[in-house]
């Protein structure tokens, strides 16, 4: 049978994207779209903006491994630089002319043979392979709090900083205690008028310190590659060898935790040590990295506000203890919404099914890139994902190679139509579900890794495992496969 040429449609054009879009195109399929609805390549780096931001995953760990960069400047990237690094690798490769900016997807059909996919602006485009890289943290979460509208300061979400407000000699507070505030507040602390951050739940703060290379360093990666191959190999091989921790217990995790509680003890001030005290073991939530944080706090004028919201009025936030804490700015960084994935879009699979309807009870995909009733739709960073203080970008490499394969299959004509049934599943999650009780995350939080059952919604096993899965070729039994129509 002669070789056909599928038409891949890529929503997203973030990390993940411009992944799927490079394997694709090295490849030799070059008859695929990225959508993507802001202006720019980048997602969450491109949208998070907000001073003190950087990665919590080494440079030299997160990156792509068929685009090296030996310029990275600290041993945790600055989120600009992450940002201008996915560019750089997208216009590198010519993917500006394959993307179409400011085009959101509001909806996608399957007919029985392709997809439909349907844009807000009313244009609608058939494709035979729709392939969602649209991220976990994308869509900023609002805090449930009564007044929020009503304060009339400057107000706006982390992923939304606005930088013509001017900080200088203002009272600044900051909602939220996950690895965003503890950026934020490090960043300001000194350098704003005071600085009050409103804790609900305290955070185990692991300190690593981000070194800056020096000159010599990244001139000796510039010009032995093989330096740049060793230090990604070494990093990779020194995280995973800690991960263990998070999926198994034993030594690896007394270790993490012993170094956290070190950390605690930093903190001088008795009161204040314990208000940072958390009430969970370390890493149930996702995991802190700051060498900086409990120095900050510690400052003149910051202030840990543990007592609850009970509401915001014009002048600042009033605690339950009916304190007023009067505010010129307040920043939300109050996370996403990690559940959302591919949603709002409106997609309808098989039988009129759709994806609200399927995920009902919460988001699944088989073995975390595809889900039955949707012929030809592939997840990248699906649900289930090994995302837990682990780079993204050797997720969605392995995911994009595992995908890659299905659509080789269908250019070579062995198919037309493939999805898992319904059957394999049901079987996989039942034994991710009986793997879960051994990680760290079920120990006993509440975190936004929690589904609506509040059963953990990660991977439970070694990202290893995930790579060897990704790796091997699947079983056709898993799979509802349609011959090619000749």
């Amino acid at each position: 049978m002669r070789r056909r040429n599928p038409r891949v449609a890529i929503i997203g054009a973030g990390m993940s994207g411009i992944c799927m879009a490079v394997m694709l195109q090295r490849d030799g399929i070059d008859d695929f779209t990225i959508f993507e609805k802001a202006d720019r390549f980048g997602g969450t780096w491109r949208d998070n903006t907000y001073p003190g931001l950087s990665c919590d995953v080494p440079s030299r760990f997160y990156q792509f491994t068929f685009a090296k960069n030996p310029r990275w400047s600290h041993f945790f990237s600055p989120g600009a630089e992450i940002r201008d690094y996915f560019a750089k690798v997208a216009h590198d490769r010519g993917l500006a002319s394959r993307t179409r900016f400011g085009t959101e997807v509001v909806g996608a059909e399957f007919d029985g043979a392709r997809w439909d996919v349907t844009t807000s602006d009313g244009a609608s485009e058939r494709f035979d392979f729709v392939l969602c890289a649209t991220g976990i943290l994308h869509h900023p979460r609002m805090p449930d709090i009564g007044g929020l509208g009503d304060f009339a300061g400057a107000i706006f979400h982390s992923a939304r900083w606005d930088h013509d407000v001017d900080l200088t000699g203002k009272r600044v507070g900051v909602l939220g205690t996950g690895s965003t505030g503890v950026q934020i507040v490090t960043a300001l602390a000194g350098n704003v008028a005071h600085l009050s951050m409103f804790q609900r739940t305290a955070q185990w703060i692991l300190p690593l310190r981000n070194r800056r290379y020096s000159r010599l360093t990244i001139a000796a990666h510039r010009r032995l590659p093989a330096l740049d191959e060793f230090s990604y190999a070494v990093t990779r091989h020194i995280f995973e060898f800690f991960l263990d921790a998070v999926t198994k217990p034993g030594l690896k995790r007394d270790l993490v935790g012993r170094m956290c509680r070190a950390n605690l003890r930093t903190v001088r001030d008795p009161a204040l040590r314990a208000a940072l005290t958390p009430d969970y073991q370390p890493m149930c939530k996702r995991l802190v990295v700051s060498s900086d944080f409990y120095r900050a706090v510690q400052r003149d004028g910051v202030e840990i506000v543990t007592d609850a919201i009970d509401h915001i009025e014009p002048r600042g936030i009033v605690t339950a203890d009916g304190r007023l804490h009067e505010l010129d700015v307040l920043v939300l960084a109050t996370g996403f919404d990690a559940h959302a994935f591919m949603r709002p879009m409106g997609i309808t699979g098989t039988d009129g099914r759709t994806l609200d309807q399927v995920w009902a009870d919460g988001p699944r995909a088989f073995e975390t890139v595809a889900m039955p009733g949707f012929p030809n739709m592939f997840l990248l960073i699906g649900p289930h994902s090994p995302v837990g203080n682990y780079p993204l970008t050797l997720i969605a490499e392995t995911q994009a190679e595992h995908i890659l394969g299905w659509i080789r299959r269908w250019r070579d004509g062995e198919f037309d139509t493939v999805e898992p049934t319904v059957e394999a599943t049901s079987s996989y999650y039942a034994e991710l579900r009986a793997a879960m009780p051994n990680t760290v995350w079920a120990t006993g939080c509440q975190s936004w890794y929690l589904g609506k059952d509040g059963v953990p919604e990660l991977w439970p096993w070694t990202p290893a495992r995930h790579r060897a899965l990704m790796a091997r070729r699947p079983d056709p039994a898993n799979y509802r496969i349609t011959a090619a129509r000749v």
